[in-house]
């Protein structure tokens, strides 16, 4: 991992990253897909919630709201 490779779940408001790895194991795999949340993608961390969980993405022109847990497996490289 390189030190601009961080946890979804760690990306600051305002930052903006590339998406470089789902684990294949990852049970909400067929979910992330569908809300098109694949390696590549460009995503920005928009604002977090009141107790600063979820966190709302902007993910494909989509505003998406993922909890911290959901994420800590997905790598971002920041861009």
């Amino acid at each position: 991992m390189s030190e601009k490779t961080i946890p979804m779940s760690l990306l600051p408001i305002g930052a903006r990253a590339r998406v470089s790895l789902i684990p294949e194991g990852e049970r909400r795999s067929p979910r992330f897909r569908g809300i098109g949340l694949i390696k590549g993608t460009l995503i920005e961390a928009v604002l977090k919630g009141p107790s600063g969980d979820p966190t709302a993405f902007l993910i494909r022109g989509a505003l998406i709201a993922l909890r911290d847990e959901d994420l800590l497996h997905i790598l971002v490289e920041v861009v």
